[in-house]
């Protein structure tokens, strides 16, 4: 077990953030997408603080049911985040932006989980929040080519129509983008 709730702020590690997105932001993206006649869509990212890389060395005792017994006192040294290091989520927020910034997407001042990629006429629109992820984009084929990089990179959940997000429920139509958040109130 990483046991990351025993480290020392400033002496085994720094900041501990993950960029979430914010709802002010996600609503305007809903509104765009509506306005634009975008179809929003949604993946998820599979085990998403393991896709995060460590950049200095960490150690971790042996987990319960895994131990060595020629070798009880041996600790691991960790080449991933596991969930309970700290620094996990801030760790894989820097892999998947850099992943996208490498991919020329750009990312937003004022929200910095949201993330644009323009190309002539055509844009994308893509929206993080720890390991889920909306997107639209002008063409549907763009859609397709977003999913196959990022499952070409990480392990994601398929594609699929948005249809909850950050305790809303949406419903998609040719009449407009219709939400509700009779589960978050619940």
């Amino acid at each position: 077990m990483a046991k990351g709730y025993n480290k020392e702020e400033s002496i085994d590690y720094g900041e501990t953030f993950a960029s979430v997105a914010r709802l002010e932001v996600v609503r305007l993206l809903l509104a765009f997408s509506c306005m634009s006649g975008f179809k929003l869509f949604q993946m998820d990212v599979k085990s998403v603080f393991l896709n995060g890389i460590i950049n200095e060395e960490v150690y971790v005792e042996q987990p319960p049911g895994f131990e060595d017994h020629q070798h009880p006192n041996h600790v691991y040294k960790l080449k991933k985040a596991l969930y309970g290091h700290k620094q996990a989520p801030r760790q894989w927020y820097e892999r998947i932006s850099n992943f996208l910034l490498s991919n020329s997407y750009e990312r937003e001042m004022i929200d910095k989980t949201l993330f644009i990629k323009k190309s002539n006429s055509e844009i994308i629109l893509v929206q993080i929040n720890v390991d889920d992820i909306i997107f639209c984009a002008t063409k549907d084929s763009l859609c397709e080519e977003f999913v196959v990089v990022m499952q070409g990179e990480f392990e994601m959940f398929m594609m699929e129509e948005l249809s909850f997000f950050l305790g809303l429920q949406v419903k998609q139509s040719k009449d407009g983008i219709f939400l509700c958040q009779s589960k978050y109130c619940k």
